[in-house]
């Protein structure tokens, strides 16, 4: 059975959201947190990256991944013919 085009611009848009909270998750918790240990003997600014990522990394990241999604939301809303041009 064909899906419409409703119900697959939906699952994109869920699939993006899906990936990119996994991604920042993984940067924030894992990197900041979790895998704090591995990453304390790289030098980053006058720390380790593991405090770097905790601190200022999954800001930066959170931030980056907004202006991606916004990106690749313009791209999926000219393919499903949503787009507000």
């Amino acid at each position: 059975m064909e899906e419409s085009a409703g119900e697959a611009y939906w699952r994109a848009n869920v699939n993006l959201v899906r990936v990119l909270l996994v991604i920042w998750a993984l940067v924030s918790f894992g990197c900041g947190i979790l895998f704090r240990p591995l990453l304390s003997g790289i030098p980053v600014g006058g720390t380790d990256l593991g405090f770097w990522f905790a601190q200022q990394g999954s800001i930066i990241t959170f931030i980056v991944l907004i202006f991606f999604y916004a990106w690749r939301m313009n791209q999926l809303d000219r393919h499903f013919g949503v787009d507000e041009e």
